[in-house]
């Protein structure tokens, strides 16, 4: 018996293997048997290039069900996944190369895969231990060069065996797949609750609004960003009657304003469920499938994730310890042993609070943290007051330097509106020293690939607001 997670994911499949896995909008598709063949062939082919277990292979290509064949070839193999963003630079990924050192490199995955049907398919899975290595995730580096993530064979299964079973999959289950797979919402979540239900995928290379429509017509499910849901309800097709056919949208990978939860539900007359995870733990907690599914709040922890707050506070930074928390950083032993606390629990960086009823706030990143005339104002409870004010899209809410205050509020606005009204507004609903002292309005909000502000470039763009000079203070 191995502990291999392709053998967990394939156990998945159906037993008729001419079940569709990918349903490709040019209306073809591609079977379950086919997506095992290829995996099969890529092993093969990865074995005879000299691919020994636990080494890495790499992977930089636009989404298609041949990165996907190659992704579980490798997993087959007991190699490494090392996915990397498409729109990587060639010198962001020479930093990768030298980090991870793989041993192959694929760049076209339909080319890949093609010359790996000259290989002999790989019948056996190569045994991995639970504690095996099965994927690098390397963070954004936004504070920093990027961090890669160890995940183990044995990570990823509990995960994805818990999502299976708390969202309700099943095989009768459709899921719309509109995400990257370089990800782990897109790679990690979504393809492997699909493969452990023998369940098609409606499989678009990326968010396009007609496509989703189309696709929302024979889904039952679809995992999405915010983002995905701002433009959906931003279009008039997309009605309670387009989203008939579906039992469970699901949010992640950036936080969900309140208002565009409120709104999808008074247009579809369901409620999106949100759910809270990173690349060093997959998911972590995630509201109910049945039960009361609040805006704002992430959730409830996952079966067998411990979490709590550090330092005892009731808001602070969030601590997770649990089967699925990744082993460490690759080559960072110093960054891994700051990362964890001596009792084994991973510090996110993410501050939050547990309600009495055992449910998960996010405040936001500490690093994201204001401190302004010695006072903590955590950005996210500001932004949930702004966001409500009449002409705001969406606020993102920053500390920049002050030459009183240390650091002042500053709230960075999509939309139009007044700047002395909107300081005036949160003054009356928020202690003084939590209003912004600035606000800035734009027509948009830098984001990454998977929707999250990046406010450390709204620091860097906004750091010289309060000089003598710039404007008032």
């Amino acid at each position: 018996m191995t502990d291999n997670l392709y053998d967990l994911l394939s156990r998945g499949f159906p037993a008729d293997r001419s079940k569709p896995c990918f349903l490709l909008s040019d209306g073809s598709a591609i079977s379950y048997g086919a997506l095992e063949d290829g995996a099969a062939r890529v092993a093969g082919h990865l074995i005879a290039q000299g691919v020994a277990p636990g080494d890495r292979v790499a992977l930089q290509a636009e989404k298609s069900p041949e990165a996907v064949m190659v992704y579980l070839g490798v997993l087959k193999a007991g190699a490494v996944f090392l996915p990397l963003n498409s729109a990587y630079t060639a010198a962001e990924v020479d930093y990768f190369r030298a980090d991870a050192e793989p041993k192959l490199f694929v760049a076209d995955p339909p080319a890949f895969v093609a010359g790996a049907h000259a290989a002999a398919p790989l019948a056996q899975t190569v045994p991995r231990a639970a504690a095996d290595l099965a994927a690098i995730i390397y963070t954004s580096g936004t504070t920093g060069r990027s961090k890669g993530a160890m995940l183990s064979h044995g990570n990823l299964a509990v995960n994805a065996a818990a999502l299976h079973e708390i969202w309700g999959f099943t095989p009768d289950d459709v899921l719309l797949h509109a995400l990257p797979i370089f990800h782990v919402h897109g790679l990690f979540v979504a393809l492997h609750c699909a493969f452990l239900s023998g369940a098609p995928m409606a499989w678009l290379p990326k968010f396009a609004d007609a496509e989703v429509l189309a696709g929302l017509r024979r889904a039952t499910v679809m995992m999405g960003v915010p983002t995905f849901y701002t433009r959906l309800l931003a279009n008039p097709g997309f009605t309670q009657e387009a989203a008939a056919h579906m039992r469970l949208f699901i949010s992640g990978s950036a936080p969900l304003l309140p208002s565009t939860f409120a709104e999808f539900e008074a247009r579809t007359g369901m409620r999106i469920l949100e759910r809270y995870g990173m690349s060093e733990a997959v998911i972590i907690t995630s509201n109910p499938l049945r039960g009361e599914r609040i805006a704002g709040s992430v959730g409830y922890p996952l079966p067998g994730v411990e979490l709590r707050i550090g330092a005892g506070e009731a808001t602070g930074v969030l601590q997770i310890r649990g089967p699925s928390v990744f082993g460490g950083y690759w080559r960072m032993p110093e960054k891994t042993a700051e990362e964890f606390t001596k009792d084994g629990f991973f510090i996110t960086g993410d501050v939050g609070r547990q309600d009495a009823d055992g449910r998960v706030w996010i405040s936001g990143r500490a690093k994201d943290l204001i401190i302004s005339g010695g006072y903590n104002v955590y950005p996210k409870e500001v932004e949930l007051v702004l966001d409500e004010l009449p002409g705001v899209i969406e606020s993102a809410v920053i500390g920049v330097p002050h030459p009183d205050f240390g650091e002042g509020v500053v709230a960075v606005v999509m939309g139009a509106g007044d700047e002395a009204a909107i300081i005036a507004e949160a003054r009356r609903q928020l202690a003084a020293y939590k209003a912004p002292k600035r606000v800035v309005f734009v027509d948009e909000l830098p984001r990454n690939t998977m929707g999250k502000v990046q406010k450390n470039l709204l620091r860097a763009r906004y750091a010289a607001l309060f000089e003598v000079g710039v404007g008032p203070r």
